[in-house]
């Protein structure tokens, strides 16, 4: 009984249309439940002029830290919001550490264009040094630092597995080299 008590964060998917009125994120959000969605910034034309937005990256992921007990009845009243469920375990919600979260978060708001990638586009090639970040916005983190061909900027890998991976600009100056242990 004390697991549906426990502030969580639960990985949810909205299933709304992109042109719904009111999406799932914004919604919890009015009722004063923290919500994160990763963005990103896109120009959309809105009455004949291009504007800048922030859109979700992917519009049915949404991540939600609450108790069961609080958001059971927002997702029986809301059809379109789901929890996403751990493959082969009965009816049991993905949830993520609330440290994985916190890093993943502190990763995306480092960066103005932080560039997302699902489990099956991250490549081998991809991972090339384990690295920790020492001072800057993102002091502490550690990761993997993400190699593309033709590049010349260094981008630091952070994962939330299984779920998502962001690569964030880090300056050189910041980087040091973790030896396997």
């Amino acid at each position: 009984m004390d697991s549906k008590k426990t502030v969580q964060w639960f990985v949810m998917r909205d299933l709304k249309r992109s042109n719904a009125r009111l999406h799932a994120y914004e919604l919890l959000e009015e009722k004063g439940i923290t919500v994160f969605t990763p963005k990103v910034c896109e120009v959309v034309v809105r009455q004949g002029k291009k504007v800048r937005v922030e859109l979700p990256c992917i519009p049915s992921l949404l991540f939600v830290q609450e108790s069961r007990d609080r958001l059971d009845p927002i997702v029986e009243q809301e059809k379109t919001l789901q929890y996403r469920y751990v493959r082969h375990g009965w009816c049991k919600p993905m949830v993520v550490p609330d440290a994985d979260m916190d890093r993943f978060m502190q990763a995306v708001a480092a960066t103005p264009s932080p560039r997302y990638y699902l489990p099956s586009e991250i490549t081998p090639q991809m991972y090339s040094r384990r690295i920790r970040i020492v001072g800057g916005l993102l002091d502490g983190q550690e990761g993997t630092l993400v190699t593309t061909r033709g590049s010349k900027v260094k981008r630091l890998l952070v994962e939330l597995p299984g779920i998502l991976a962001v690569s964030v600009e880090v300056s050189p100056e910041y980087i040091r080299l973790v030896e396997n242990e």
